[in-house]
């Protein structure tokens, strides 16, 4: 499981490989996924079906603190990272310390980059880049009545 994740000059080096020589579709998506639940679950479910191999960037902690405020996040990165690489759909797992995954993605190239129904395609970081690539952009709608912020809010009443 803990295999999965890697730093992100490893991980370059094992997607160029993948897309090189077993011509693999390279899928990407980002977020905090600090209270893993099940629209989390599914919209990692529906990003896999654009692709072959799936990363998932994690926001470090410090960078979720910038984000989310204070309070978060509950989880720490490494604890975060381990939840989602034990999912069977989720190929790769790494932590990026930035505010967005912009350079990141820069460095990994994927062939798909996906965000959340709530991010206008226009709007989601590294998009340009992945286009001027070839590559594609696109939103996944949520699962309706699923948040971490308001699954929060229901524990703290």
């Amino acid at each position: 499981m803990d295999n999965k994740i890697k730093r992100p000059l490893v991980l370059k080096g094992i997607l160029a490989r993948l897309r090189a020589r077993a011509k693999k579709k390279i899928v990407f998506t980002n977020g905090v996924f600090d209270i893993l639940h099940v629209g989390h679950v599914e919209y990692l479910k529906k990003a896999r079906r654009l692709g072959d191999i799936l990363v998932v960037g994690v926001n470090s902690d410090a960078s979720t603190k910038r984000i989310k405020g204070p309070s978060r996040p509950v989880n720490r990165q490494t604890d975060r990272a381990k939840v989602l690489s034990a999912l069977y759909f989720v190929d790769y797992v790494v932590i990026f310390g930035e505010d967005t995954p912009e350079r990141l993605i820069k460095t990994l190239r994927p062939d798909v980059l996906v965000k959340g129904g709530d991010w206008a395609v226009k709007d989601i970081a590294g998009g340009d880049f992945v286009k001027s690539i070839g590559g594609k952009v696109k939103n996944i709608p949520f699962v309706k009545g699923y948040s971490t912020t308001s699954l929060l809010e229901k524990i703290s009443r």
